[in-house]
């Protein structure tokens, strides 16, 4: 699902008018792309390694790897490819043996099940639910696929590190924020708490490839 600037603007407008603390980030980034990048448009497995990959490392590690993994598998993200190489291969190219395992398996689970999200009429909900039931696919990466591949505009992700740090900044806070008071303060963002938090990890990780 494809957005366009207007609705970015949107967004970026209704942030502003319920946080103001938002105003200079907002004030200094672009629109929001989240579901407007060329390089977002990647099929729904490819985006789940991905987010895969993207488990508790930083921005930079985590592009690194990709791109490692990406190499390895001759540019073919697939659970075809995947199948075919070994599990010294991916882990020559970056990977833990957890994220080796949970990448495996879900080429082995997609194989087998074929899963389509594609229809926008999915509750955010049922896609956490199967996904979740997947070895090594936790709340995180469920939530990371369904902003950056399927473009879901209302995903609070609390549970992410980066975005709770640049909650802290944007707001001048001098103490931790604990992810279940986030939780609560996420909701005048509806329907765009997905922007809300691309504005916070923005601050942090400023004009990342990864979104």
């Amino acid at each position: 699902m494809a957005h366009s600037a207007q609705k970015m603007r949107k967004a970026a407008e209704h942030i502003r008018a319920v946080d103001p603390a938002f105003t200079d980030i907002i004030d200094q980034s672009p629109l929001c792309n989240i579901g407007r990048k060329k390089d977002q448009q990647v099929d729904h497995f490819q985006a789940l390694v991905n987010s895969v990959i993207a488990q508790q490392v930083s921005v930079k590690a985590a592009d690194t790897i990709t791109a490692r993994v990406t190499e390895k598998l001759d540019g073919e993200v697939s659970p075809h490819r995947i199948l075919d190489v070994t599990d010294l291969d991916l882990r020559a190219a970056g990977l833990s043996g957890a994220k080796t395992r949970t990448i495996r398996e879900l080429a082995q689970a997609w194989h087998v099940n074929d899963y389509d999200f594609s229809n926008p009429q999915i509750h955010d909900h049922e896609v956490i639910h199967e996904l979740t039931k997947l070895w090594g696919i936790g709340r995180w990466t469920a939530e990371m696929f369904l902003m950056f591949a399927l473009h879901r505009l209302d995903v609070w992700p609390t549970g992410d590190l980066a975005m709770r740090r640049g909650w802290e900044q944007i707001h001048g806070l001098p103490e931790y924020i604990d992810p279940k008071d986030l939780d609560d303060l996420g909701e005048i963002f509806t329907p765009y708490r997905s922007v809300a938090a691309w504005y916070c990890w923005r601050i942090i990780d400023g004009d990342s490839q990864t979104w």
